[in-house]
């Protein structure tokens, strides 16, 4: 029953809540005890306020992943782990974890509870909502990415980031959208929002979001203020670019990109070009500065 919890936490796509550290290294405070450890509790609670989530996820869509091939499996659907224990976690998570929030830093903790505001509204309602359900995945980035700002006092973090940040979580959303559509190859779902979409609709909306998101990261890298006056930042474009067009091969030609969490995970060139970029990024704001 302990694993089954541990499952439905769903540890693999904790992977998204790094983004909270995006502050900590653009605000050149990576070597800041206070603010790395402080980041640190931050990923932590946001990992558990996700997980929280999910749960709830799981408990408003079980009959709808009973008759799911794949998620049917779950915890929750499957029976491994009682719903009476999983509602039971949900109460004892957000007791726990909304307070702790709050007493590491109030404007996180407000942050915090505005996300978890944003998913349960999800869960609920704004997932069944075209277009919307997309944009809602999108601002959750972006407040992963807030999270981070009170916790360190950032000061030389970019608004820039705040708009390629929105852009590159529409770029994933819509792409797991066309896989999903790809993967039902005609066949009825149960869940209805697929309905309002369809292949060409999602292509043109992942053109227009790919080209905003390589423009918007290309205008921080010169013109976003306190990077090193020689520009080097702009060497950091060709990882983005090179990336979102792996992330458009893996989709289009391999056929996968359902679940941007896993593609990282199992996708040796995206991570090796993950490394170069963080690497890069760190050599440039940390030694050329």
């Amino acid at each position: 029953m302990i694993r089954g919890l541990f499952k439905s936490l769903r540890p693999k796509q904790w992977t998204k809540n790094g983004f909270i550290f995006a502050p900590l290294i653009f605000d050149e405070k990576l070597f800041q005890w206070g603010p790395l450890f402080k980041t640190i509790l931050g990923f932590f609670l946001l990992c558990l306020i996700s997980g929280t989530v999910y749960l709830i996820n799981d408990l408003v869509d079980i009959e709808k992943d009973r008759q799911h091939p794949v998620k049917k499996n779950r915890p929750i659907p499957s029976g491994q782990l009682p719903i009476p224990v999983a509602i039971a976690a949900v109460v004892i998570l957000l007791i726990i974890c909304l307070p702790m929030s709050f007493l590491l830093d109030p404007i996180f903790g407000l942050i915090i509870t505005g996300y978890l505001i944003l998913q349960i509204a999800y869960s609920f309602i704004l997932k069944n909502m075209v277009i919307i359900d997309v944009m809602t995945i999108a601002v959750g980035f972006v407040l992963r990415v807030a999270s981070g700002v009170p916790l360190v006092q950032a000061e030389r973090f970019s608004p820039w980031l705040y708009v390629f940040t929105v852009l590159l979580a529409l770029f994933l959303g819509l792409g797991k959208r066309r896989q999903e559509l790809v993967l039902l190859n005609g066949q009825s779902t149960t869940r209805t929002i697929l309905n309002q979409y369809n292949l060409p609709f999602l292509d043109s909306m992942m053109s227009i979001v790919t080209t905003g998101t390589i423009i918007t990261y290309a205008f921080y890298t010169f013109s976003a203020p306190n990077l090193p006056s020689n520009h080097l930042m702009m060497l950091t474009i060709p990882f983005v670019i090179y990336g979102i067009f792996r992330y458009l091969y893996i989709i289009h030609v391999q056929g996968n990109g359902g679940a941007p969490d896993e593609v990282l995970l199992t996708d040796m060139p995206l991570q090796f070009t993950l490394v170069l970029f963080m690497s890069s990024v760190f050599f440039i704001l940390y030694l050329f500065d």
